[in-house]
């Protein structure tokens, strides 16, 4: 069910667009088949602005075991690097840990309860890190 934005055009309460097709379609038996172009583009409803914060990066070292069958995982979220930099980064840390890990949706996931070391390395090389969590 579709609510009304303030501007009018209907909405589902996301904070993400919202792409409304403007198609008509009709049912077969492999799903919907569209019958034709729409005649209008489609409408986005753009999300709200939030506010970036100036300063210092946040970079927080916590724990994780959520969907990991019991296993912790040090996650380090926050980092203001490029992809390539959080590769490289990732791979030096996983080293000074002597674990596994993966670099994954700009967050490094180290296997195994390291955050006190992880944080030490961090500060040595210039990031403001914190312990997050318990």
């Amino acid at each position: 069910m579709h609510r009304i934005h303030p501007s009018g055009v209907p909405w589902h309460g996301a904070s993400r667009p919202v792409i409304i097709p403007t198609v008509k379609s009709y049912p077969t038996a492999r799903g919907a088949v569209l019958r034709n172009r729409p005649a209008t583009p489609t409408r986005t409803i753009a999300p709200p602005s939030r506010a970036v914060r100036s300063g210092p990066a946040r970079v927080r070292v916590a724990r994780e075991v959520s969907g990991r069958g019991g296993k912790a995982v040090s996650v380090i979220l926050g980092l203001p690097l490029a992809a390539a930099e959080l590769e490289n980064l990732g791979r030096e840390l996983k080293k000074l840990c002597g674990a596994g890990g993966a670099v994954r949706d700009g967050r490094i996931e180290i296997q195994g309860e390291h955050r006190d070391r992880l944080v030490e390395a961090l500060r040595q090389r210039g990031f403001d890190a914190k312990r997050s969590g318990g």
